[in-house]
């Protein structure tokens, strides 16, 4: 029988990261075990006396190793940071909506360092093995938190979705990870990777969950998920650049998952996405993230490159000679372009492609830095699309059998997220049948 009280779900989840076997020395690099009971006897108390805090009262939850919280040094999963940092002076606002909710938190989660890898291989506090096969990564940048969540060391966990961070090792995991409408959710207090294009979501094994987590963060009221009826829903399958090169077990999954959508009465339109060219050609200026990136770490890569992931140095230094006119520029056309796409997709409920365009390569596959440069940005290819033109979107697991997980990303005008979450869970509820 499931364990039904937060004490008794925290020492499940406490036994899931202590777990010598298990995965948990590399999925979370700090362990809140004594606050974390004493905020579950606290829910458990609340709940016996009919009180509740909100929809993640006592809820076993990590947050991301960027967050601060007071006291402590916000590693951004950087050997560097960790030597050099000063401890925050107070939580992350996310953090504190998540204690004032009642959730219970038991655990910062690894990440690619500076979250700037859709790998998830973190060279300096291990790389968390995906549940899947542990023989691959995890995908990232959220890559503890996908691994805590699958494996049952929280019940929901918190990441950053800069490129697809939430969404990429949700989907590699074979959970749930949602990017939310960017404006919803303050950013402040988590380690910027972009300025622009940070967001913060939830990741966790039922749309449900990620709903209940994203309410609280965002301070809105939950109302319980109510599924779409999928009968006329209309969806828009981008065709084109998102479908291009998927290998083998992607392909197969997206297409049934497609048909079986079909089968159920939405109306599937193909959507070509003629503003993606355009939005490879602002990006061949270097791109906005990468130039706020190389801005907020080019102090640290004068002194310690040396001490930085080879795999991330790189890509940051990629972006050193991208001028201010050319950022400027590019801001403005993304801008622009932002507008537009709000008006393309306005005749579709939700558009769909696959989250990633593989599964989850093996940690031998990006061993070589050329390889893991090709393998990265293909993990990034689809969920970046988002980000750029500011909607929303969430990564809902496709049934696999047998085989490695895949996802199936819904994506929505920015700020129809609740909307979102309602198709989310129909399309969630289909996949379960």
């Amino acid at each position: 029988m499931k364990p039904t009280s937060a004490r008794d779900r925290l020492e499940s989840a406490l036994g899931r990261i202590d777990d010598p076997q298990g995965e948990g020395a590399r999925a979370c690099l700090t362990v809140y075990r004594d606050q974390a009971k004493a905020a579950a006897d606290a829910a458990d108390a609340r709940a016996k006396a009919g009180v509740s805090l909100g929809p993640i009262d006592g809820t076993i939850v990590s947050i991301k190793d960027l967050f601060d919280v007071a006291g402590e040094v916000t590693r951004v999963g950087s050997k560097v940071f960790a030597e050099e940092g000063k401890p925050a002076a107070a939580d992350a606002p996310v953090v504190r909506r998540l204690r004032a909710g009642g959730a219970v938190i038991v655990a910062k989660t690894n990440m690619s360092e500076f979250a700037y890898t859709g790998i998830g291989a973190n060279p300096h506090f291990g790389t968390p093995g995906n549940p899947a096969d542990r023989k691959r990564v995890p995908g990232g940048s959220s890559s503890g938190a996908a691994v805590a969540a699958a494996d049952g060391m929280c019940e929901i966990a918190i990441g950053t979705d800069t490129g697809g961070s939430c969404r990429i090792p949700g989907a590699l995991c074979g959970i749930v990870g949602y990017k939310p409408s960017r404006q919803r959710i303050p950013t402040n207090g988590a380690f910027p990777l972009s300025y622009s294009v940070d967001s913060i979501g939830p990741i966790a094994r039922s749309v449900d969950a990620c709903a209940r987590a994203d309410a609280v963060m965002a301070n809105e009221t939950y109302v319980p998920l109510e599924p779409v009826p999928l009968g006329g829903l209309r969806i828009g399958v981008a065709v084109g650049y998102s479908l291009e090169n998927l290998d083998e077990t992607v392909d197969l999954k997206f297409s049934e998952a497609v048909a079986r959508l079909n089968k159920a009465g939405a109306h599937i339109s193909e959507e070509k996405l003629s503003l993606l060219d355009e939005m490879a050609q602002v990006n061949s200026k270097g791109g906005v993230q990468p130039a706020e990136a190389f801005s907020i770490h080019r102090d640290l890569l004068s002194r310690r490159a040396d001490a930085i992931d080879p795999n991330v140095s790189v890509r940051l230094e990629r972006a050193r000679n991208i001028s201010a006119a050319d950022y400027i520029d590019m801001v403005r056309e993304r801008a622009r372009l932002i507008r537009m796409m709000d008006i393309r997709i306005a005749d579709v409920d939700v558009l769909a492609w696959p989250t990633t365009p593989t599964v989850a390569p093996t940690m031998q596959e990006v061993a070589a830095p050329d390889e893991f440069a090709r393998r990265n940005a293909m993990l990034l290819r689809n969920t970046v699309i988002v980000n750029f033109f500011d909607l929303c979107a969430i990564s809902v697991p496709i049934p696999r059998g047998s085989g490695l997980p895949a996802g199936f990303m819904l994506v929505a005008r920015n700020g129809q997220d609740q909307r979102l979450f309602r198709i989310a869970a129909a399309v969630e509820r289909l996949f379960a049948a």
